[in-house]
């Protein structure tokens, strides 16, 4: 399985949803980096089943083990191992879909890819509980990105057909990202949380599921950096965001709005701003060819229903090949948006400190 991510930092997630223990490798850090295991601790209680009414019954509390990488609380230049034991898991819930796959999961083409062999117990691979690696390591990179002035914040961005406010592109602030941080449900307009939580909670009650969105921002970037063409800053996030399972689409700035935009309108006008050159709008959303511009970045990423729902849905036996019926077991999402939300954080933060890890920007 291609499991790895490699550009200036090396991350490798392993595990599955029932596997003794999920975790990730991290290489490349510098040495001497402090890491507070209580702060981790808290970034990764935000993504943690369990928790909430609108989640999961799951009870995993995600406490981090690091076996190697740190030592006295600093980096010490070897590759960062870190696991998190899985202590609540029903793998008897899964065992009708191993011969009927899950209508929009993953159930079907692992089962063409690996043959049978995969691991159905809890999605195996696949799971959304991997996601829980990927905050291993983002939480990390949080921590140095903000020793260095650089800060990452995202919200719910929708829910259903409930929108919340946006960032404002121009004054994004680190005191936003601290209150939404601070919150079970991270939104910035509080009405707005009420309805989506009420969206959520009729979608649970009816068997069903909801999608929505999450908005993401990262301010305090230095101008260059990424690259045209394979390496732009818009690719590191967007490889890194779709190692989050339930995401189907990504745009950054105004995104897809700007198809129907003249370019009198969307084009960001240069100025002068406290001794620096910026732009008096943000419509390109913080990168021009790939490169930062030292604007806010902010990005949009989609986040599909939840495919295992409690409704009767249609499938096929895949022993008997004939159409069949499937009620799936287990104890799922009802949304998985609020749980998306640190795993944004933790994709942009990997992908910007990969950047600053280039050889030409150390030298700066």
């Amino acid at each position: 399985m291609s499991s790895t991510f490699i550009g200036n930092l090396a991350l490798s997630i392993f595990g599955q949803s029932h596997s003794a223990a999920i975790g990730t490798t991290l290489d490349g850090i510098p040495a001497g980096e402090p890491i507070d295991m209580d702060l981790l601790g808290k970034f990764l209680r935000r993504r943690s089943p369990g928790s909430f009414p609108w989640a999961t019954t799951r009870k995993e509390y995600d406490v981090p083990e690091v076996l190697c990488g740190i030592v006295n609380g600093k980096t010490c230049g070897a590759p960062i191992t870190a696991i998190i034991r899985n202590k609540d898991t029903k793998s008897s819930d899964y065992d009708n879909i191993r011969d009927i796959p899950r209508p929009s999961h993953a159930d079907f083409t692992a089962n063409v890819k690996y043959k049978g062999f995969q691991d159905v117990s809890g999605g195996g691979h696949f799971s959304g509980r991997l996601t829980a690696a990927l905050c291993l390591a983002g939480g990390i990179c949080l921590q140095i990105l903000a020793r260095r002035g650089i800060y990452i914040g995202a919200h719910v961005g929708s829910v259903g057909h409930y929108q919340d406010q946006s960032f404002d592109p121009m004054a994004v602030d680190k005191s936003i990202f601290s209150a939404l941080h601070d919150m079970s449900f991270p939104t910035i307009n509080r009405e707005a949380a009420e309805d989506m939580i009420g969206s959520i909670q009729d979608a649970k009650i009816n068997g069903d599921s909801v999608g929505g969105s999450v908005e993401c921002a990262a301010i305090g970037l230095p101008p260059g950096l990424g690259d045209p063409i394979f390496d732009g800053m818009e690719n590191r996030i967007s490889r890194l965001i779709f190692a989050i399972p339930a995401v189907k689409g990504i745009e950054f700035g105004l995104g897809f709005s700007a198809a129907s935009m003249l370019g009198s309108y969307h084009n960001d006008p240069f100025c002068i701003s406290k001794d620096s050159i910026a732009t008096s709008q943000n419509n390109h959303g913080g990168i021009l060819g790939g490169i930062t511009s030292g604007m806010p970045l902010i990005f949009r990423v989609a986040i599909k229903p939840t495919p295992s729902i409690s409704k009767p849905q249609q499938s096929v036996s895949l022993s008997k090949m004939e159409s069949a019926a499937l009620s799936i077991r287990g104890r799922h999402d009802p949304c998985i948006v609020p749980r998306a939300v640190p795993c944004v954080e933790s994709a942009a933060a990997i992908a910007i400190l990969d950047a600053i890890l280039q050889p030409c920007n150390l030298e700066k």
